[in-house]
C-alpha cells in the first residue's frame, strides 16, 4: 500500500481515506463503524494501521511477531536473508524501529558476532548504511574464505606431488616398472 502512495504520491493526511477504500466486506463495515465511533476525528495513516492492525491483528498474533522479531538473529543466514527478515518482521513492532537509531541498534544486535563487531566499531547511524557496510563486511569475508581455501588447494597438490617424486627419489624407478 505505501508503495501505491508513493507512487499516486498521495498526501499524509489523505492516506487512511485511500487506503479504506480498497477495504471490502467485513473490513469495509468494520471501517465505517470504526469512523462512526471517532466522530469525525481527523485520522492518520498511523492511527489507521495501527486500529486496522489491532483489529484484524490479535493482540495474540501481535505477541507473538513482537517475540520472533525481538529473538531474530541472523545465525546462518545470509545478511541479504536476514535484512528481508528483519524488514518483513519489524513492520508488525512499528514502536521497536521507528526512529534510525532504535532501527539501527536492533538490526545490529541481531549479526553474526564477527560482522557486528566489524560494524560497531563504524559507529554507524543509518539502517542504509548499517546495512551496506555489513554486507561489505560479509563479502569480504567470503572473498578471503575463497583465497585461503585456494591456497590450502595448491600447498595439499603440491604436497602430492612432493611425496610422490621423493617416493620415486628413495627407490629409483617408480614401483611396478
Amino acid at each position: 500500500m505505501e508503495k501505491a502512495f508513493e507512487l499516486a504520491e498521495v498526501k499524509n493526511d489523505k492516506k487512511a481515506q485511500y487506503g479504506s477504500y480498497y477495504l471490502k466486506d467485513e473490513a469495509s463495515y468494520w471501517w465505517d463503524s470504526t469512523k462512526a465511533l471517532l466522530k469525525g476525528e481527523a485520522i492518520s495513516w498511523e492511527k489507521f494501521t495501527e486500529l486496522f492492525l489491532e483489529k484484524y491483528l490479535r493482540s495474540y498474533m501481535q505477541d507473538r511477531l513482537e517475540m520472533r522479531f525481538l529473538d531474530l538473529k541472523q545465525e546462518n543466514m545470509t545478511l541479504a536473508e536476514y535484512e528481508v527478515k528483519f524488514s518483513e518482521l519489524a513492520r508488525f513492532v512499528p514502536e521497536y524501529v521507528n526512529t534510525e537509531v532504535k532501527k539501527v541498534k536492533i538490526f545490529q544486535q541481531g549479526l553474526k558476532p564477527w560482522i557486528r563487531s566489524q560494524v560497531a566499531l563504524l559507529e554507524i547511524r543509518t539502517y542504509a548504511a548499517l546495512v551496506q557496510k555489513a554486507m561489505i563486511v560479509e563479502g569480504e569475508r567470503e572473498i578471503t574464505k575463497r583465497e585461503s581455501e585456494g591456497k590450502k588447494r595448491k600447498f595439499e597438490e603440491s604436497e602430492q606431488d612432493q611425496g610422490s617424486s621423493k617416493f620415486r627419489g628413495k627407490f629409483g624407478k617408480n614401483v611396478g616398472s
